[in-house]
């Protein structure tokens, strides 16, 4: 008796043909579809996607079976959620008390200022987005800024605009050369 051999299993492809959503899946099935996973995919799916829209909290509470209003409650509680694009370089300027004693709202006026844009928003191109923290957890550092992901202590609002001064002029020195 000749034993069959199995096809190729073609991979599934989400019906919007974004293969992001793939990624987010074997996440899912790597947890067990658990809803107790809701915070992890919820980071994994922001880290895909840059942010989470409303499609993709639906589509995680679908997918993990968990009601809409947990997965909003979950996502607007952290800080580190979004739910707009940011620009290709964020600075977060943590507000918490410590932050705050030392200077950090001074940080957010001087840098909203130079930007033209209010605290969770981006700048029309697209380059640099301003957001703020409730807090770090590095209040012994404070004032905190993260730029990019680099986490800076003690800053001033002219060390953290000398900082994003030069990172959103360097993006635009390299689109000049392209």
């Amino acid at each position: 008796m000749k034993r069959k051999r199995s096809a190729k299993k073609k991979p599934v492809v989400h019906p919007s043909g974004d293969s992001r959503y793939n990624t987010l899946d074997l996440t899912m099935k790597q947890f067990k579809f658990e809803k107790d996973a809701l915070l992890e995919v919820l980071n994994v799916a922001q880290g895909l996607f840059g942010y989470l829209s409303e499609e993709l909290l639906i589509y995680v509470s679908r997918q993990l079976h968990v009601p809409m209003s947990k997965v909003y409650g979950v996502a607007t509680f952290y800080h580190m959620f979004t739910f707009e694009p940011l620009g290709e370089h964020n600075c977060i300027v943590c507000t918490g008390t410590a932050c705050h004693v030392k200077g950090s709202d001074r940080i957010v006026q001087t840098v909203s200022e130079a930007f033209n844009i209010s605290d969770g928003e981006t700048t029309a191109d697209g380059l640099f987005s301003l957001t703020t923290a409730r807090c770090l957890g590095s209040c012994g550092l404070a004032p905190v800024v993260v730029l990019d992901g680099k986490v800076s202590a003690k800053e001033t609002p002219e060390s953290t605009m000398r900082k994003v001064q030069d990172v959103v002029a360097l993006t635009k020195a390299e689109i000049a050369l392209a």
